[in-house]
């Protein structure tokens, strides 16, 4: 049977309904559940290693992105695997075989008892948790990273030429499907992790929640494979990247090698290469050089994309996510991407698009993605203004060369003090309104007899409490923070100056036992009206509540005129000590809107793009070129926030746009002499030529071999130069 008659057979295995096979539905499945396991498994990560492995957020942060950033390179390998050897259908096959494996070990490295013979709460070998860990992120790496070429260009190879449309379309659907994925998992997956689980010890449930990504990867498996009758599958045609590398090798080494004026130029340098390899080989390196030297500007979109899941969410962190009847956490804005995906890729498709056609614009896809950078850009100068509003709103803390204090009197009476040149008047137990700002030590005057010399270390917050003993009064200094609230919670500390020792308790976290005339430590509450339980030795309680809204910090006071009783609660003073959130969340969606609206014709087009001028034996070898410029854009992100290290965060994502305004125009130049192809005519064409062409080169190799022995049958002095001129 020949080839043609069983790429025949293999197309009439898979049937349609509407024009489409129907083994792309198992191929769109496979990467919802794919997705859902990579992401949903992502969302928790940082938290992990910080709650769980105990690192702190510096190692932690490093080790998340060292893993982010092979997620993206593994590609290329599992490129090469397919396109040279597996194919794309066993390559996904094998390497989910692998991906289920990491994730499996990633959950089993989360139970916490496996390791706990103490039942103390904390895993006595940690190592092992760790060393599993790491197993399991490596595989986890390689499997997603392999596949990930592989799974888009294999959807692809299910069309037929004349399903063009469809295909588009079937880009569109498989996009979808990922944010679909993502979506869900980023919103169930933090939801498993807050239950507590445990066999001796209740712990958060990281085994849940890594455990269900797994679930989700073996029936992604299972679904690919159940398929498996229906595909189209491509056979893998050689080691196509080698083949690809020693071409372009030979060609500029062949090039150098006769760079004298003698030697005829030639139309492409890569025709230099005709000497050893067909002229079938060249035409399709030339197309895939094509199209690599186009993704050189693209990494820029990607360093600003992927900061939504780190910039963006910090700067949500001083935003107040009240939204009524929902409450909004600061991470869980990164949820309004793939809602919005959801929402405008059937619009683009369906509508915008078709409606720029009937106008007779000629929107080509290089064009897209040249709107799809300037929407990122425009997303940023959004973002730089939102932070401008923010900054407003922001407390001013010290620099590393000043201190700052604030002052509560802890007496029942009204007293005068003086803070340096500062008069300050401050009723009972009551604080001054704001802090000050103190750049060397300065004279603490309480009264008579009373006056101290405070030295505050530089780039410190403190509050100073003023106390009487006897007749005496003194100060007694407590450190307070110097930034927001992680994540948007509030920081709550207790000043207790009533007579006895009192333990509080908000929920399930304890301040622990606070003697008279201490600061406990503080404890981050979420945003609501939580309950403060105050508890004596005697076992009298006062239930204290406050309304809490975001990032802020208070120090709520009990003074010495506390009681408890029915009213107990009225007396204790809440001192602001860094006010909530006042920007609203939702000013964060017009800067989501922006950027996927980017996201849509930009990241859609480029893997339709990418497909369509790729030749046939190196489709996936482009998808990971095309995946590569993510790893290298979020490379550039950590460079450029290194290098330009601006004080001010407005002016950072001021700093992006311009690049990447820069980078919009050098890509749409290089887009304006871009010529569209046909890669299967090209192929055609060549494949027609290849057997002349052979013959033609036998014919001159025997020709040269004649002459050669010509010249050998001539004088020796001849001979000798020849050789010399051939040196």
């Amino acid at each position: 049977m020949t080839d043609k008659e069983q790429g025949k057979k293999r197309k009439s295995k898979s049937a349609t309904i509407a024009g489409y096979p129907i083994s792309i539905f198992f191929i769109v499945v496979n990467e919802f559940c794919e997705r859902f396991s990579y992401y949903g498994m992502r969302a928790v990560l940082v938290l992990y290693f910080k709650y769980f492995l105990l690192w702190d957020d510096d190692f932690a942060t490093t080790i998340y992105h060292t893993f982010v950033a092979l997620c993206y390179l593994t590609p290329i390998l599992g490129a090469i695997i397919a396109d040279s050897w597996l194919g794309k259908f066993k390559t996904i096959i094998y390497l989910s075989i692998v991906y289920t494996i990491g994730q499996v070990v990633m959950a089993v490295s989360a139970i916490h008892d496996i390791t706990d013979t103490d039942r103390d709460g904390t895993p006595d070998n940690m190592s092992l948790h760790i060393a599993l860990s790491m197993l399991g992120l490596l595989l986890i790496a390689l499997g997603t990273g392999g596949i990930k070429p592989c799974v888009a260009a294999f959807g692809g190879d299910q069309f037929e030429d004349h399903q063009e449309k469809q295909r588009s379309t079937f880009f569109s659907i498989f996009y979808l499907s990922i944010n679909a994925g993502s979506l869900l998992s980023t919103l169930i997956t933090p939801i498993l992790r807050a239950q507590e689980c445990g066999i001796y010890t209740k712990q958060q449930c990281y085994p849940l929640a890594f455990g269900v990504p797994a679930a989700l990867m073996v029936v992604s498996l299972f679904v690919f494979i159940v398929g498996s009758g229906m595909y189209n599958k491509t056979a893998p045609q050689g080691n196509i990247m080698v083949k690809v590398c020693k071409c372009i090798g030979f060609a500029i080494s062949n090039r150098f090698r006769h760079r004298s004026s003698q030697y005829p130029k030639r139309h492409h340098w890569m025709d230099w290469a005709e000497e050893k390899y067909d002229k079938l080989l060249i035409a399709q390196v030339k197309m895939v050089l094509k199209v690599l030297f186009l993704y050189i500007p693209l990494p820029m979109f990607w360093a600003l994309f992927d900061q939504q899941g780190s910039r963006w969410t910090l700067q949500a962190t001083t935003m107040n996510g009240n939204f009524g009847a929902l409450t909004i956490m600061p991470d869980q804005m990164q949820t309004v991407n793939p809602i919005l995906i959801l929402v405008l890729v059937p619009i683009v498709d369906s509508l915008v698009y078709p409606l720029i056609a009937k106008c007779k614009l000629n929107f080509t896809p290089l064009k897209r993605m040249t709107v799809g950078m300037l929407l990122a850009g425009l997303a940023f100068v959004a973002a730089a203004l939102v932070q401008l509003q923010i900054d407003q709103t922001l407390p001013t803390f010290p620099s590393s060369t000043v201190g700052q204090a604030k002052f509560i009197n802890m007496i029942n009476g009204n007293i005068n003090i003086t803070a340096g040149s500062n008069p300050i008047t401050l009723d009972a137990f009551s604080a001054s309104d704001d802090y000050l700002t103190f750049d060397e030590p300065f004279n603490l005057n309480l009264g008579p007899g009373a006056e101290n010399v405070v030295s505050l270390p530089d780039g410190t917050r403190s509050t100073i409490i003023i106390i009487q003993d006897a007749a005496t009064y003194r100060h007694i200094e407590f450190r307070d923070m110097t930034e927001k609230p992680e994540k948007g919670e509030n920081a709550m500390r207790i000043l207790n100056g009533f007579n006895s020792t009192l333990n509080v308790t908000v929920g399930d976290e304890g301040f622990g036992d606070i003697v008279t005339n201490n600061m406990s430590e503080y404890i981050e509450v979420a945003q609501g009206t939580p309950k403060f339980v105050i508890r004596n030795d005697l076992g009298d309680e006062c239930v204290y509540t406050q309304t809490l809204g975001f990032g802020s910090s208070y120090t709520l006071v009990i003074p010495s005129t506390f009681a408890f009783g029915p009213n107990c609660a009225d007396s204790i003073r809440p001192v602001m000590d860094i006010s909530p959130n006042s920007i609203h969340m939702a000013w964060q969606i017009p800067q989501y809107l922006l950027m996927t609206s980017g996201e849509v014709v930009f990241s859609v087009t480029g893997l339709e793009f990418s497909y369509s001028q790729a030749p046939s034996n190196m489709k996936s070898v482009l998808q990971a070129g095309w995946l590569l410029t993510v790893a290298v854009g979020n490379i550039i992100v950590l460079i450029v926030a290194e290098a330009a290290t601006l004080e001010d965060q407005w002016a950072e994502y001021l700093l992006f746009t311009s690049l990447l305004v820069f980078v919009c125009i050098v890509f749409s130049v290089m887009a304006f002499f871009y010529k569209y192809i046909d890669p299967t005519k090209i192929e055609a064409q060549f494949a027609h030529m290849e057997p002349y062409e052979k013959e033609k080169k036998k014919s001159l190799d025997m020709t040269k071999k004649n002459l050669y022995g010509n010249d050998r049958r001539g004088s020796n002095s001849s001979n000798k130069g020849t050789q010399q001129t051939k040196m």
